[in-house]
């Protein structure tokens, strides 16, 4: 989803986001956006929900660049984990109550943001190093970044216990930040 190239560019925006410079956000808006709606999409099953999601987490970004710090992780993977977290409360403040009842009755045609992200070559990459990975770490990342699950959640539904759910995701995460960066 972001190459060394953006990642650059992003931490430069988010410094300028920190000193209260809007370009530097309307610069990460207009760049990531429709990725990060499509992140959010996956989440919540409703484009509105999304939408919400990503205006929350745009919200954070801004109050919040400042506390980015590039040695815990890439700028891209800190966005997505702020978009992830935005949308995940969202789906909890709703109780998770079914969201087949608030479909559009017609279908929208225009592609959204995740189906023109599915067909790329990073999509790709993604699903080779998933599929590189022990069946019970992927399932794990599955559940809780495509499916939303939380940690908590996780551990009751599988019946693990927390710790090793949370460790099993961060050796997982881990396995595949190795195998999809470029050699």
């Amino acid at each position: 989803m972001f190459d060394a190239r953006s990642a650059t560019e992003l931490s430069e925006w988010l410094g300028q986001c920190a000193a209260g410079d809007r370009a530097g956000l309307r610069r990460i808006y207009d760049g990531y956006a429709g990725r990060l709606y499509g992140v959010a999409l996956r989440i919540t099953g409703q484009p509105a929900l999304a939408a919400d999601a990503i205006h929350d987490a745009f919200v954070q970004v801004w109050e919040n660049a400042s506390r980015y710090d590039p040695t815990r992780g890439a700028p891209g993977a800190w966005l997505v984990s702020v978009v992830r977290y935005r949308a995940l409360d969202i789906v909890r403040r709703r109780g998770r109550e079914s969201l087949v009842d608030e479909l559009p009755e017609t279908a929208d045609d225009a592609p959204d943001p995740l189906a023109r992200l599915v067909g790329g070559a990073e999509v790709e990459g993604l699903r080779r190093c998933l599929g590189a990975l022990d069946e019970e770490r992927r399932d794990l990342i599955v559940l809780a970044f495509f499916q939303g699950l939380s940690h908590a959640e996780l551990a009751d539904r599988l019946a693990m216990p927390l710790g090793t759910i949370k460790s099993s995701i961060r050796r997982g995460l881990a396995a595949l930040k190795r195998c999809l960066e470029p050699a």
